[in-house]
Order: C-alpha cells, then sequence, then structure tokens
C-alpha cells in the first residue's frame, strides 16, 4: 500500500525522473522513483478503468484516428474527453530505500519459514528494516484520511477502521478494494495471532462485509477477506476486495483468507506460531539475503 502525499494539484510540477522501477503494460502501470524539492520520491502511476456509466459519453465525445483496416476489422487511436482519461496517481515522498526495493522489478524466490527460521531470521529484520507504520496510526487518531472511513468501531481490542486503499479511484465496484486497520497495536503480522485474537477477526470480517454492502451494495460472497504474509506493513491490518478482481498481492504466496485464518486459530491455537509457512521474496529484499546467509536459499 503506498502512502499519498497530500498537497495541492501541482505536486509532480517539480518531479525530477531518475529511473522507471516497474513497468507493466498488461496493468496499465509505471513506478517511477525521482525526487521532489530535493527529497526522494516515488510515483505510482495506473491508467484507471473504463466505467460503464462513461460508455455513451466515451462513444459521443472522442476523437478517432484510424490505425488499421483489414476487411471487417478496423483499430483506432481514441482520444477521450480530458475528465475519462485521468491516471491515478500515489507519491510517496520521501521515499526510502525499502520503497524502492517494493516497487523495483525482480525476480521472485519461494522462501520455506519454519517457526525457528521466522524466530532467528525474520523476527529481527522485521525489527530492522520493515516500513514506517505512522500513516497507520495517523488514520486510527484521525490525523489524516478521516473523511475516507467508511466505518469505524472505536473498541481498542476488537475495532478498527475501514477505508478505501488507495490504489482503488472508488468510480466503480469491479476493482473495489478496502483496508481494515486494527486499533489493537503490537500484533506485528499473522505469525502472532492466537485464539485470543479470533474474536477480533471475526469482528473486522462481519462488520467490514456489513459496511461494505451498505456502502458499496457488494455482498459477502462477491469478497475476498485476507491478511498478506509477508505484509509491507507490520500492524495487523486486513484486505477487502471485489472477488473478481485480480488485485496486486491476492496470489496463493501471499494472501490468507481471514477465514480459514479463523478456522486454523480455532483447530490448533499455535497454528501461525509453529507452522512453515511459505511466501515470495523479491530479488533485493533485506529478508531474502538474510535467508539466503543462514543457508536456508
Amino acid at each position: 500500500m503506498g502512502v499519498p502525499v497530500e498537497e495541492d494539484g501541482d505536486t509532480l510540477s517539480g518531479f525530477k525522473t531518475t529511473r522507471v522501477l516497474r513497468d507493466c503494460a498488461r496493468e496499465k502501470t509505471i513506478f517511477v522513483h525521482g525526487t521532489i524539492a530535493d527529497q526522494a520520491a516515488v510515483v505510482l502511476l495506473e491508467k484507471t478503468p473504463i466505467t460503464k456509466d462513461s460508455l455513451d459519453e466515451l462513444f459521443s465525445g472522442s476523437r478517432m484516428e484510424l490505425d488499421m483496416r483489414n476487411d471487417t476489422c478496423s483499430t483506432y487511436l481514441l482520444q477521450p474527453p480530458a475528465h475519462l482519461n485521468r491516471i491515478m496517481t500515489t507519491v510517496v515522498c520521501p521515499a526510502t530505500e525499502e520503497h524502492m526495493k517494493k516497487y523495483q522489478s525482480g525476480e521472485l524466490f519461494l522462501v520455506e519459514e519454519t517457526e525457528a527460521d521466522y524466530n532467528s531470521i525474520t523476527l529481527a529484520c522485521i525489527e530492522q528494516q520493515s516500513f514506517s507504520i505512522q500513516w497507520m496510526y495517523n488514520v486510527l487518531e484521525k490525523k489524516a484520511e478521516a473523511d475516507r472511513i467508511v466505518c469505524e468501531d472505536p473498541d481498542p481490542q476488537l475495532g478498527f477502521v475501514l477505508l478505501p486503499d488507495v490504489k482503488w479511484d472508488q468510480k466503480q465496484n469491479d476493482n473495489l478494494y478496502l483496508v481494515a486497520i486494527a486499533h489493537q497495536r503490537g500484533i506485528k503480522c499473522l505469525r502472532d495471532l492466537t485464539p485470543e485474537h479470533v474474536p477480533l477477526l471475526k469482528n473486522i470480517l462481519k462488520k467490514g462485509e456489513e459496511a461494505i454492502f451498505q456502502r458499496y451494495g457488494l455482498p459477502a460472497w462477491k469478497l475476498r477477506v485476507y491478511l498478506h504474509y509477508q505484509p509491507s506493513y507490520y500492524h495487523l491490518h486486513v484486505h477487502f476486495t471485489a472477488l473478481e478482481y485480480d488485485a496486486p498481492g491476492c496470489e496463493m504466496t501471499r494472501a490468507h483468507l481471514i477465514q480459514n485464518v479463523i478456522q486454523n486459530l480455532q483447530l490448533y491455537p499455535q497454528y501461525y506460531r509453529s507452522h512453515t509457512l511459505f511466501f515470495t521474496l523479491k530479488e533485493g529484499d533485506g529478508l531474502l539475503a538474510k535467508f539466503k546467509e543462514a543457508g536456508r536459499l
């Protein structure tokens, strides 16, 4: 999850490009490293989806330039009205080396992490190299993004705040993406979860689903609700995405369905403390380097 800089419309006027970190033509995204006022920054650009309610205006108000015609098939370059041709932009500034590694292309490795690996390798790396979670505390304390909150349960143990992920432009439900951030602190990741956290997880799932249905009309059976391991930010948060949306990070090597997490904890209290977990890491990741140094890859 990127953290947007809340500035005016001229935020990028002084952006100086250093290099392209990743370019994905299929997803219509590009990740760029550069500087803003001499501070390191990462800019994420993503073409917004075409919405159903914009089709009439798109067809009637666009300019078309013929690219190729062959028998019954023709292709065109279409220039739509400016307000239908927006780019979702996230600015991370100041950006750290960890941000660069997160957004940069790199070879993937499947990591097998035992309980001993977590305690001797991963835990120390988390404490030394993880992203700052201050932006999450800002949300929980209403210091930022208060106007974007969809729902909140203020209970310090069972409560959470639900808000749209910055990757979702909120124009349509096809790529719906929200994040629930737990009020309870000290839960870094999946490995910390025990049966005492089941009421918290159930509360997030139930009230999150209800809030999404009330606000967006999407029922529970149309949602994918999951936790990441490894997460980008080590404070308990849960992802809610549209089931048919191929959201970043929803692959089986990273996403753990919350329903399965709850069931595993109920059946075996020490499941996430003791079980071997598999996940992918990218070349250049500090944790990957530690696993290699330990001879685990």
